[in-house]
């Protein structure tokens, strides 16, 4: 019960952080958004046995938790659900690719450890800054500019409906918990025996409450259309920071970095 507790917090947590007032909160959400997808676009395009192309890329990130303010803590802690699937994703990589890619420290490395290596520099990238967009900009903002940009309003719907009402579910299965641990105090967790029905509980009391939810947004005059911000107006300065950073990132991609720093010092 607590660790679902926990996970509401982290999720609340996340979107308190996004009410900051520092020049990364201030910036137009469709700048932070553009820019974002750029990187994860320019990430993605590396070589799936590029490392040292990766690297410089981790600026971005740094600079954007330090201006905003945001707890390194908080990015990392839920970055590190995330890396598990990256994990086992690439594990197999150095068993099936063992040929011999360089000589470090006289100890041979295979190009399957560089890709295994790639994948999880990839993750840790791209879900950094996608936490990083959340962080400083709230859903509300950035449903709004999904939309602008000509994302499908209902996948946009989806979404902005998902991340509202996960924590409901969440608590709905931490009381299911709660009530399990009662009836069988010397049980530590759900037996396996049980697992079935309790998924099976949890799933038909997900759609009552979604039923519920649905009627009462219909009271409240839902048509269809969901409104989640309203429009704001870029400023010179949105245009200069995406225009910046965009071009900071088609450098970082067409030149090295860490290799012409790594020649220098060599």
């Amino acid at each position: 019960m607590s660790k679902l507790t926990e996970s509401i917090n982290r999720i609340q947590s996340l979107e308190e952080l996004a009410d900051g007032k520092t020049a990364i909160h201030c910036i137009h959400p469709m700048a932070k958004l553009i820019t974002t997808i750029f990187f994860l676009v320019v990430v993605i395009s590396f070589d799936k046995y590029s490392i040292s192309g990766l690297i410089p890329f981790f600026t971005y990130p740094i600079l954007l938790m330090a201006f905003g303010e945001i707890p390194y803590r908080s990015v990392l802690t839920r970055l590190i659900v995330a890396l598990p699937f990256s994990f086992f994703a690439g594990l197999s990589n150095p068993f099936f690719d063992r040929e011999t890619a360089l000589i470090l420290l006289g100890i041979p490395v295979s190009w399957g450890i560089l890709s295994f290596l790639s994948i999880i520099l990839k993750t840790v990238l791209t879900v950094m800054a996608v936490l990083i967009l959340i962080a400083t900009t709230s859903m509300d903002k950035l449903a709004y500019q999904m939309i602008r940009i000509k994302i499908p309003k209902i996948f946009v719907m989806q979404i902005m409906l998902t991340y509202r009402y996960l924590t409901l579910l969440i608590k709905e299965a931490s009381d299911m918990i709660t009530a399990y641990h009662l009836r069988s105090s010397r049980q530590k967790g759900i037996r396996l025996a049980h697992a079935g029905t309790f998924m099976g509980q949890l799933l038909l009391r997900s759609f009552e409450r979604a039923e519920k939810v649905y009627v009462a947004m219909k009271c409240r005059g839902f048509n269809g259309e969901y409104h989640f911000a309203s429009s704001e107006r870029m400023r010179r300065g949105d245009y200069l920071y995406g225009l910046f950073v965009c071009t900071a990132f088609l450098l970082m991609r067409g030149i090295n970095l860490s290799r012409i720093v790594g020649s220098i010092f060599v």
